[in-house]
């Protein structure tokens, strides 16, 4: 992300997102009513204003949205399952518009941390005041390339996060972006903040995407390259469960998102989000595990 400029990608996610309203009924699998409002007043008030539409499932777009209600519901369902199990506390790294300390129930009454870049923190703050709306979150000001990721669970305790008590870390969209410096300093960070009993959920891409990239996934590579936010960081699906396990962590749950639409979505929809490189990770910490300073490479 180019500096003192708000996330172009989290305004994508965001559209993404305030798009599958049009989606029909019986298909949609999140309902976020403030993701439009990050996107253009243009497309908001036409949003506001149509019910179901052919533009939400429409040739290229339609994936998009499609892949952004699996992906949403996949991780509203691990807040909802580390709640009901008594979870009171989750951290979100690189936040972007994320707004599920609005709309999902379950986190009524929960701490709810957003730890993200000033200028994206800044515009989101923008966008919910002029739409009359205050978020019960706490934000967090960080650059993830710059600021000493050792310093994060200090910030967190002094903005009222208990380090004994178990936190769920979301973190959505952002792995990719890091260089592997960042991502092992980060998982650091996780762990000290992270209690027995904490839970982990992240979206990642299979490394081969990076590494041997399709066509396709060259073009969008450039795209987001262009606007400041490279593609730089994969994991290997098959040596997740090791690296995870030297950070103190045991993987529970490893999906691609094409294997959670077939789950979720009809067939012939759920065939449209055909992408097993993109994945979501959910990650325990059991108990306190000492990693070695120097972790084996992913």
């Amino acid at each position: 992300m180019r500096e003192q400029t708000p996330s172009r990608t989290a305004a994508w996610v965001a559209a993404a997102r305030g798009l599958g309203s049009l989606l029909p009924e019986g298909v949609r699998l999140v309902e976020d009513p403030y993701g439009a409002a990050f996107t253009s007043p243009r497309l908001k008030r036409f949003i506001d204003a149509r019910g179901p539409s052919a533009l939400a499932t429409m040739p290229g777009l339609g994936e998009w949205v499609l892949y952004m209600q699996v992906r949403t519901r996949v991780l509203d369902d691990a807040v909802r399952e580390f709640t009901a199990g008594g979870g009171q506390q989750m951290v979100i790294l690189g936040a972007g518009y994320d707004c599920r300390a609005l709309r999902l129930e379950e986190l009524r009454g929960a701490a709810v941390f957003e730890v993200d870049h000033p200028a994206t923190q800044g515009r989101k703050r923008d966008v919910l005041a002029r739409i009359g709306v205050h978020s019960p979150s706490r934000t967090i000001t960080w650059d993830f390339e710059e600021r000493p990721m050792a310093e994060l669970p200090g910030a967190l305790a002094e903005a009222g996060h208990d380090a004994t008590r178990p936190t769920l870390t979301l973190w959505e969209g952002v792995t990719m972006y890091l260089t592997e410096p960042a991502i092992e300093s980060s998982m650091r960070a996780i762990a000290a903040l992270s209690a027995p009993g904490s839970r982990l959920a992240m979206t990642y891409f299979n490394r081969a995407r990076i590494s041997r990239p399709s066509l396709t996934t060259r073009a969008i590579a450039a795209l987001v390259a262009r606007v400041g936010e490279p593609w730089r960081w994969g994991w290997d699906p098959a040596e997740l469960p090791a690296w995870m396990a030297a950070h103190g962590f045991t993987v529970l749950r490893d999906v691609s998102l094409a294997d959670a639409a077939r789950e979720l979505l009809p067939p012939d929809l759920a065939r449209r989000v055909d992408d097993p490189e993109r994945r979501v990770a959910i990650v325990a910490r059991e108990s306190v595990v000492v990693a070695s300073s120097e972790p084996p490479r992913a």
